[in-house]
């Protein structure tokens, strides 16, 4: 069980009513809590909790009205979307009784003084690398509109430009990252067909693909409830039409994709993560029609191109800059 759930069921007495858990994590932490519901954004975990516990987890970036007499917050890697999150949960919760667990390392005290902006804030517990906070609601602020807390920012790339919209939590909040933007410079000449932008995040790539190739069907996909409705806001913003879909890794994706396009993530909060990379690498053929193609952007030192030639076929290097690599393989 996650170290986090953990510190809870050391405090169990203070979680037996209605308890609603904000990114719990998916572990059996609902059988030991069985009047309590979750309310994830991740739709990896939200699909495993729904397996194992019908009914009771959401996927959504809002808090959905009911009646919940505890609230507790799984610390998430963003400082912004820690932020939002604490201020719909205050707005939200009837009782104003909140609670706050994370591992140290992950910024619990920094979360903490967030936390304290809501109320008198006091530690509970302090084990498993975790610790517990606690705090009742006295400057009760209004519910957040997620929308407008966007930063837009004008992406300009290959002639082209698109103004993006990019929420709390979305990886490279408010700015282009360096990767994406070498990505963008390597978008030509790609066949025909369907494309898919994968780990979308705020929607830069595959809004891109569809100003390049009006033509074609775009689908972007991403396994953060909070980056497809980014997406979502980025196409809008720029009366554009892609399909936007939750999913977690490649196995979400549609099928015959003339394309799949990417600056697949490597790593994730405290925790250097490879796999869904490494899965997408393993999987794409799967994906891709015969003449499909993949193109990735990475890390120089990530030695993807082993993996690329053992699953797709001969890599080549499109484009190389600031540390970062453009890779292109095509399905034979």
């Amino acid at each position: 069980m996650d170290p986090r759930s953990q510190v809870l069921l050391r405090n169990i007495e203070l979680f037996n009513g209605n308890v609603l858990l904000a990114g719990l994590p998916a572990d059996e932490l609902l059988s030991e809590l069985p009047n309590a519901q979750g309310w994830s954004w991740h739709a990896g975990e939200h699909q495993q909790l729904s397996q194992r516990f019908p009914g009771r987890c959401i996927f959504s970036t809002q808090l959905p009205t009911a009646e919940y007499a505890v609230g507790v917050l799984f610390l998430p890697k963003s400082r912004e979307l820690t932020e939002y999150l604490l201020q719909e949960l205050a707005a939200k919760l009837p009782s104003g009784l909140l609670f706050l667990v994370g591992e140290k390392r992950a910024g619990a005290e920094r979360a903490a003084k967030q936390l304290a902006t809501f109320g008198r804030a006091s530690k509970v517990d302090s084990a498993r690398h975790c610790q517990l906070w606690r705090c009742e609601v006295s400057n009760r602020p209004e519910a957040p509109d997620l929308a407008a807390l966007s930063k837009v920012f004008t992406v300009s790339a290959a002639g082209q430009a698109i103004q993006v919209h990019s929420v709390p939590g979305v990886f490279s909040h408010g700015r282009l990252d360096l990767g994406t933007k070498l990505l963008l410079e390597s978008l030509e000449n790609l066949p025909a067909g369907h494309y898919l932008d994968f780990g979308c995040g705020a929607g830069v790539v595959g809004s891109f693909l569809k100003t390049c190739y009006p033509e074609a069907e775009v689908s972007m996909l991403d396994v953060d409830a909070f980056a497809v409705y980014s997406s979502q806001l980025t196409l809008a913003a720029n009366h554009l039409q892609a399909a936007t879909l939750a999913g977690d890794g490649i196995h979400a994706a549609p099928k015959e994709l003339a394309a799949i396009i990417s600056n697949p993530p490597f790593h994730q909060g405290v925790h250097t993560q490879y796999e869904t990379t490494e899965t997408l690498l393993s999987e794409a053929a799967k994906h891709l029609k015969i003449g499909g193609e993949l193109r990735i952007v990475a890390n120089s030192f990530l030695k993807y191109p082993p993996l690329i030639e053992q699953y797709l076929g001969p890599c080549t290097v499109l484009a190389e800059r600031d540390g970062f690599k453009v890779y292109r393989a095509v399905r034979s």
